[in-house]
């Protein structure tokens, strides 16, 4: 339960499939990344020729992976609804002809889109270089991306026996007690999956880097209270500027003198300061030491530091 003031908001089910699908579209990036390009939801064929139109299709251009975006909700069987379905779209998805489609269709929307051409800037890729990038990335294998509103055992377990990576994120739906018409959604923070299979040998819950916080880096001496990080930021026709963090001793960080909990939220504000309408960014990757390296490569080094082994 969620209270706002005097106002409680309890968990719901989705009204169906189609609901969970609309708040996965509309906040795509926030799921799978500040860099993913989503496309809707269109028919592809296996080479044989048999048609299945997965939910969408999400290419991440700063982590070079695609998804297959299939959103579920946790009612359906798993053995009769959603293995076959992507086991069918894992097939086609492969086709050459599948990833020309998705190839193209980006390149025909980015043309006259300012905001998936700033989604390539920021990666520093060039105009020339789009389909060069995106024909890399699409090359690999698929993931599959499942937006779901809760995981039951079937689904980790027949995940884990796929060829392909799996990634779950929770999604819900919480409604007002007294107002049933106010309904609120929780997404995941930092772009979070509740699980992810990387091989079929070696199935995680990967708790381990989706979960590092600040506090974690604090406690083992990878970085300091008091210390500063830094964001060179520079909005699409403004002025570079350079934003900092300061580490508080309850893993917080005040940027501008407001405190956040979340690294990508700092980091969104200090960007939308600068004057940019950009609506997510991945705080990991663009907050840096002063000796230039990243969050995420003190994160990548604290995770080495407690599995020494792995």
């Amino acid at each position: 339960m969620f209270v706002m003031d005097n106002r409680k908001f309890v968990l719901e089910s989705f009204d169906s499939e189609d609901e969970l699908e609309q708040v996965v579209i509309s906040n795509a990036e926030h799921i799978f990344g500040p860099s993913s390009i989503y496309l809707p939801k269109s028919l592809i064929r296996t080479v044989d020729g048999a048609g299945t139109i997965p939910d969408g299709y999400a290419i991440d251009l700063e982590g070079k992976c695609w998804y297959l975006v299939e959103a579920e909700i946790s009612k359906h069987s798993v053995w009769s609804h959603i293995a076959p379905q992507v086991a069918k779209q894992i097939i086609a998805a492969n086709n050459p002809a599948t990833k020309l489609k998705l190839i193209d269709t980006v390149i025909n929307r980015v043309r006259d889109d300012e905001s998936l051409q700033e989604k390539f800037a920021d990666q520093n890729i060039d105009p020339i270089d789009y389909r060069h990038v995106l024909g890399e990335i699409i090359a690999s294998n698929p993931i599959i991306g499942m937006p779901i509103d809760s995981v039951k055992n079937d689904l980790r377990e027949w995940a884990a026996t796929l060829k392909v990576d799996v990634r779950l994120w929770i999604v819900q739906k919480y409604v007002e007690f007294n107002n049933p018409t106010n309904i609120a959604y929780k997404i995941p923070d930092e772009f979070s999956p509740i699980m992810t299979t990387q091989t079929v040998e070696d199935p995680v819950i990967d708790r381990s880097t989706y979960n590092v916080t600040i506090s974690d880096l604090l406690d083992e001496g990878f970085i300091e209270y008091g210390q500063k990080f830094q964001m060179p930021y520079k909005p699409r026709n403004g002025e570079q500027k350079v934003y900092y963090a300061e580490v508080l001793e309850d893993g917080s960080l005040d940027v501008l003198g407001r405190k956040f909990s979340a690294l990508s939220y700092a980091a969104l504000f200090g960007i939308q300061d600068s004057g940019s309408t950009r609506t997510s960014v991945n705080g990991w990757h663009v907050w840096k030491l002063e000796d230039g390296r990243t969050l995420n490569e003190i994160r990548e080094n604290y995770l080495e530091h407690i599995n020494p082994d792995s």
